[in-house]
């Protein structure tokens, strides 16, 4: 393959696209591919949890074998066994398909590009392998275009070696700060949740270690001794590593556990503040938390241990005799039972509810409900993690009142 390449946009909505390998380069591919609307095949032997997990792919757990490109338009090569990897190209090549090859890009018949976007504004970048320039430059045109400065690039000062902990907001990239994204350019290393908004791994490098923290819902999980040894090990390696999480590191983030291994252990780490879904989730799906005359708390209660087990910390009768909003994360399971506590502690049947699944992403979808009969419509409407649950008067609110307001009364 020659040094140059030609630049296109390829439309693949509704067709086919081949994954061969579920490992780092599939985990920050995939995100970009979903987004532009393929039907994204991944054939893995041991695909990691976020990538077997992604609800919007179909993960064949098996090895490659020939003809698995059948009816493709476009196909990546990304397993660690360069022999396999050889035959999806040569493959590919047969029947005249693209085929990256992650391994060895100049073996394969396309290159990925650092990519980024602003509003409508896609653009890549090339950089004929240099990958640390391609990333840098990505990263300045992303930093000028947010906040209109002139384009400066600078491809060689490394970060100082330590960690970030930086929230990434409820799912869209773009939700990022501006700080966090910075941090995340000049990452050696980066230690991802599953919520962490996945199209952020595919601005990265590939000199990046992309490690997947994922913690699957009631399924793989990494404990988080081994996160916190991971991200103690690779800083005192002399690397930047990036704690990149969904939403804000300190709600359900178990951030502050993160902070305090690196802090015992003797090594820098700084906290970047991310927009966190209980606040945000709600408010994409056109519903305030808070509303004059309506509602004088907010109150956000972790679902992850059922009402009367013996770790539950929260008291499920004074939140029921509350007049204000209850946010409910990872609750989708047991709703029902949530449900109950709410409504033998005096919660009115009738009280609104509103379930938010997957905020901020292109398959976002909204359920409504009432308290009595929310967890037969959730089951009903099959309701996915990750999902918000909005509890008050706040979630009956509807397009209608955006127009003419909400006749409540005064504080």
């Amino acid at each position: 393959m020659g040094e140059g390449h030609y630049l296109a946009g390829l439309d693949l909505r509704g067709r086919k696209v081949v994954v061969v390998g579920g490992g780092s380069v599939a985990q920050r591919r995939l995100p970009n591919l979903i987004g532009a609307g393929a039907q994204v095949h991944v054939i893995a032997v041991d695909p990691r949890p976020t990538v077997e997990s992604e609800p919007a792919v179909t993960v064949d757990v098996r090895e490659y074998t020939d003809g698995d490109l059948e009816g493709a338009w476009y196909a990546l090569a990304c397993t660690d066994d360069p022999e396999v990897n050889a035959a999806v190209v040569a493959e590919a090549t047969a029947r005249r398909i693209f085929c990256v090859r992650a391994d060895d890009a100049r073996e394969g018949t396309a290159v990925t590009p650092a990519s980024g976007r602003h509003d409508s504004l896609q653009f890549g970048v090339l950089a004929g392998g240099d990958h640390r320039r391609s990333a840098a430059v990505r990263a300045a045109i992303s930093a000028a275009l947010a906040d209109g400065t002139s384009l400066q690039v600078d491809a060689t000062a490394p970060h100082a070696p330590g960690v970030a902990l930086v929230g990434g907001g409820p799912g869209d990239p773009d939700l990022i700060t501006v700080r966090g994204r910075r941090l995340l350019a000049r990452a050696d290393v980066v230690v991802a949740d599953r919520l962490a908004p996945g199209a952020l791994l595919d601005e990265l490098g590939p000199q990046v270690e992309v490690i997947d923290a994922a913690k699957v819902p009631y399924g793989r999980a990494m404990r988080q001794e081994k996160i916190n040894e991971i991200l103690v090990d690779r800083a005192r390696e002399g690397r930047f590593v990036v704690r990149l999480k969904g939403g804000d590191p300190y709600v359900y983030g178990r951030g502050f556990e993160e902070l305090q291994a690196c802090v015992e252990a003797g090594v820098p780490v700084t906290v970047v503040p991310g927009i966190t879904s209980p606040i945000s989730a709600p408010e994409l799906a056109g519903i305030p938390v808070t509303h004059r005359g309506v509602t004088h708390e907010v109150v956000i209660v972790s679902g992850h241990v059922a009402p009367g087990h013996p770790d539950s910390l929260t008291d499920w009768a004074a939140l029921a005799r509350l007049r204000g909003t209850l946010v409910l994360m990872m609750g989708v399971q047991r709703l029902g039972a949530f449900a109950e506590a709410l409504l033998a502690g005096g919660k009115s049947p009738d009280t609104p509810v509103a379930m938010i699944e997957n905020a901020s992403r292109p398959d976002q979808r909204l359920i409504r409900a009432d308290l009595g009969g929310a967890a037969a419509a959730a089951q009903a409407q099959d309701l996915k993690p990750p999902a918000i649950v909005v509890i008050g008067a706040v979630a009956g609110f509807t397009d209608a009142d955006r127009v003419v307001g909400f006749a409540g009364g005064q504080i």
